[in-house]
């Protein structure tokens, strides 16, 4: 069987990338799938065959809509066509950036009238919702994986998708690297942290989305509370303004991009998220594996996973208080002795990358026969 998996740029240390590879691998080395790879560029094709699909483009609205009018052209060559873009008429689509419509929702709570006003009439988010409403109700669409439920239900709310073609396979985790011996990296000595200090983690891109100015907010009521920010951002300025202003900046350390992620869960007691909206980022699954209790949103498919007060905390993306407060419990338990790693690595156990691959093997097969 001739599949294909269309990604403009693969980079193999992506969280698409790294999802599917490991199964796919599998079944191609059994002799079961033929796999293509359908991109504009990529730093390790996985050994697979590759082909190139690069038009040019002078925008973001036309680099999205070349790639998928050119790419569609090759469909018909496969028996199960796999796309991780908001393609129309491939068999499989997995919905790991989640849907646009709801983020628009979300990030509009924090825009202001005007900027909302603007940003109806946006040639790029025009373009994107269509493409989502026509790839979501196209009738070659045989499945959709969800790396949620936060994901699952919206579609299905959304696009009238019946149950049968939703299918939630959680992002899997290396249980064996990511794990609470990860203390072992701690680099508090090197930051100036205090060696008894509670300490928690932000690691992402995009600070206003994922909510680094509320994280802030947050610790400003806790003097104790040291916050690690590891990421990169173009507004990064801006937000060390913010700890200053708060005045926390001596118990925030913006780390910009580390090389070893390990090294901020190591240092860390509990991870903060208080995301607008992620499907299901790679960061609480490690960070979990970890023994790193979660606080996050409601938006985030995480929370899905977190029993309130055992192994973390879910509040709204905004509520400043609501993250003070979760804040106070945690602190709270820490005094009483409550074990939170013990509960996060629990948590995560179960998704382990080979529950992952077979999970998806399991899909691939159903697709084939």
């Amino acid at each position: 069987m001739k599949l294909a998996i269309v990604r403009q740029t693969y980079n193999p240390n992506g969280g698409a990338e790294r999802f599917v590879s490991r199964a796919l691998n599998v079944l191609s080395q059994s002799g079961e799938l033929d796999v293509t790879l359908i991109a504009r560029q990529w730093e390790d094709a996985a050994g697979w065959k590759t082909l190139t699909v690069n038009p040019p483009f002078r925008n973001r609205q036309a680099r999205e809509a070349g790639f998928a009018r050119e790419a569609a052209k090759h469909f018909a060559r496969f028996d199960i066509v796999q796309s991780h873009e908001r393609i129309p008429g491939a068999t499989l689509f997995r919905a790991g950036d989640g849907v646009h419509a709801a983020w628009l929702e979300q990030y509009n709570r924090i825009l202001s009238p005007l900027r909302r006003w603007t940003q109806t009439f946006s040639p790029y988010h025009r373009y994107i919702l269509q493409a989502e409403r026509e790839m979501f109700t196209h009738p070659q669409l045989r499945n959709v994986i969800c790396n949620s439920k936060l994901v699952r239900d919206d579609i299905a709310r959304r696009f009238g998708l019946g149950a049968e073609k939703l299918t939630v396979i959680y992002n899997g985790v290396d249980t064996a690297a990511f794990h609470p011996d990860v203390q072992r990296f701690s680099q508090r000595a090197a930051w100036g942290i205090p060696a008894g200090a509670p300490v928690l983690a932000y690691v992402g891109s995009g600070f206003t989305r994922k909510g680094v100015a509320v994280a802030l907010k947050a610790i400003a009521a806790h003097p104790d509370v040291w916050l690690l920010v590891a990421g990169r951002d173009k507004h990064a300025r801006r937000f060390e303004a913010l700890a200053s202003k708060l005045g926390v900046a001596d118990r925030v350390k913006f780390l910009g991009p580390v090389s070893d992620i390990k090294q901020v869960y190591g240092s860390a007691d509990a991870l903060i998220l208080p995301t607008l909206y992620d499907p299901f980022p790679n960061v609480c699954v490690e960070a979990l594996a970890c023994g790193l209790p979660l606080l996050t949103s409601t938006q985030c498919g995480a929370a899905e996973w977190i029993e309130e007060g055992k192994n973390g905390w879910v509040r709204d993306a905004l509520d400043v208080k609501g993250y003070r407060d979760a804040i106070a419990q945690w602190l709270a338990g820490r005094a009483r002795g409550e074990d939170y790693r013990k509960a996060a690595r629990h948590t995560a156990e179960p998704f382990t990358l080979d529950r992952m691959a077979q999970e998806l093997n399991a899909l691939y097969r159903e697709l084939l026969a």
